[in-house]
C-alpha cells in the first residue's frame, strides 16, 4: 500500500510589516480595537514587484530543500490561491517554469481559505492511487492588493504570504490519514470579490463601484466558521478512528482568534493544543495553515510521529479538515540544492521560447 507523506515544507512572507498603529493612520481604528476583535497585531504586505507567484516560488524552493528533492522529480504542482497572478495562465504554471519542474503538471485550485486542505487532499489521493510519486502543494496569497483600505471591517484582517508542502509516496505507514471537503454555495455572497470575472468584467464602472475589493458579511462568516470548525475536525478523525486525545496539534485557518477559541470550546480542548500565529500575519487565506505548520515544524513544536489536524473554512462557502501523521524528510542518498536550478530554469525558459519562435516561423510559412 502506498502512503502520501509530508516530507518538505517552506514559507515566504514579505519583509514589509503593517502594524495596527499604521492602520490607525489610514482608517478610524486603533490597536486595542483590532486586537480585541481579531487577535491580530500586524500583517506582512507585498511591495514593488512581489507577487503571488514570487512568494510561491520562494516557499516552494524552501520546501524542496527540506525534502531534499530535485525540482525535476516533481510530478504535480497545485497552487491554491484566491489572488492568482492572472486569470490565466495558472500561477502554478509560472512556478513550474521558475523552479525548473520540467515534468510536472500544474494547475491552480480556487477554494478560498480552505483551498490548501483541498489541494493537499487531492495531491495525496493522486499519490495513493499510484498516478504520481511526488507533489508540490502551495498556498499563496497577495490579498492586500484586493483590500479596500478605507473599509476598516476588512482591511484590518488580511495579509500576504505563501506556504508549501512537498508530498512523497512511501510504503511506510503514516502521512495523510484522512480528509473531508465541504461546500455550500448558498453562502457565496457572504465573502466575495464581485468584479473581474465573467459576470462583472472589469470596466470603468466596476472599478468606480469598488467591485474589485473584498466584501464580507463578518457576522455571517463568524457564525458559519464557529459551527463548522469543530464539526469538520471530528468528521475527519472519525474516518480513521482516531480520538481527539491522540492528536498533538490542531492547526486551524488563522482568521480570527475568537473563531479559533470557539472551535476549542466546541472540541473541549485547551487553546494550547492549537497552533496560532495570526497575531503576526493576519489572515493570509489559503497560505495561513501551511505558514502556521511551517513555523511549528521549524521551532520544534511539531515532531515526527505527531498526529495533527489541519482545519479551515472560507469563501464559497467552503470548509474541510485533514488528519495527518507528521513524517519529515524521507531517507535519501544524495544532497539536492533546488536553488541552484533557478538559473538553469531561467535559461531553459528562454530556450523554450526561442524554440517556439522558430517552430512558428517554420510552420507558419505556408499559412
Amino acid at each position: 500500500m502506498t502512503f502520501a507523506h509530508i516530507t518538505g515544507w517552506g514559507m515566504s512572507v514579505p519583509e514589509t510589516i503593517l502594524t495596527n498603529d499604521d492602520l490607525s493612520k489610514m482608517v478610524e481604528t486603533n490597536d486595542e480595537w483590532i486586537r480585541d476583535r481579531t487577535g491580530i497585531r500586524e500583517r506582512h504586505i507585498v511591495r514593488g514587484g512581489q507577487t503571488t507567484a514570487s512568494l510561491a516560488v520562494e516557499a516552494s524552493l524552501k520546501a524542496l530543500q527540506r525534502a531534499n528533492l530535485h525540482p525535476a522529480d516533481i510530478d504535480l504542482i497545485i497552487c491554491s490561491t484566491s489572488t492568482p497572478e492572472h486569470i490565466f495562465p495558472a500561477t502554478a504554471c509560472l512556478v513550474q517554469d521558475r523552479i525548473g519542474a520540467t515534468k510536472a503538471g500544474a494547475f491552480d485550485l480556487s477554494a478560498a481559505c480552505t483551498g490548501f486542505i483541498f489541494a493537499v487532499n487531492m495531491a495525496a489521493q493522486s499519490i495513493r492511487s499510484g498516478a504520481i510519486q511526488n507533489a508540490l502543494v502551495i498556498g499563496s496569497e497577495t490579498l492586500s492588493r484586493f483590500v479596500d483600505w478605507h473599509d476598516r471591517g476588512t482591511c484590518i484582517l488580511f495579509g500576504d504570504g505563501a506556504g508549501a508542502f512537498v508530498l512523497q509516496a512511501s510504503d511506510m505507514p503514516g502521512g495523510i490519514l484522512s480528509a473531508v471537503m465541504h461546500s455550500d454555495g448558498s453562502g457565496g455572497d457572504s465573502l466575495i470579490i464581485q468584479g473581474g470575472g465573467s459576470k462583472h468584467p472589469t470596466t470603468e464602472a466596476t472599478v468606480q463601484a469598488g467591485k474589485h475589493f473584498i466584501e464580507m458579511d463578518g457576522n455571517e462568516v463568524f457564525r458559519f466558521a464557529t459551527r463548522v470548525m469543530a464539526q469538520a475536525t471530528r468528521e475527519t478523525l472519525e474516518i480513521v478512528g482516531i480520538q481527539l486525545d491522540d492528536i498533538k496539534w490542531i492547526i486551524p485557518h488563522q482568521a480570527n482568534i475568537r473563531i479559533i477559541a470557539a472551535a476549542a470550546r466546541g472540541l473541549k480542548l485547551p487553546m494550547d493544543r492549537f497552533i496560532v500565529n495570526l497575531d503576526r500575519y493576519g489572515n493570509t487565506s489559503t497560505a495561513s495553515i501551511p505558514i502556521a505548520t511551517v513555523e511549528a515544524a521549524e521551532d520544534g513544536r511539531l515532531q515526527p510521529g505527531d498526529r495533527i489536524v489541519l482545519v479551515g473554512f472560507g469563501a464559497g462557502l467552503t470548509w474541510g479538515a485533514l488528519a495527518a501523521e507528521w513524517t519529515g524528510p524521507l531517507p535519501s542518498e544524495r544532497k539536492v540544492y533546488p536553488r541552484r536550478y533557478r538559473l538553469w530554469a531561467r535559461i531553459r525558459s528562454i530556450l523554450l521560447r526561442v524554440v517556439r519562435f522558430i517552430e512558428g516561423a517554420i510552420w507558419g510559412r505556408g499559412s
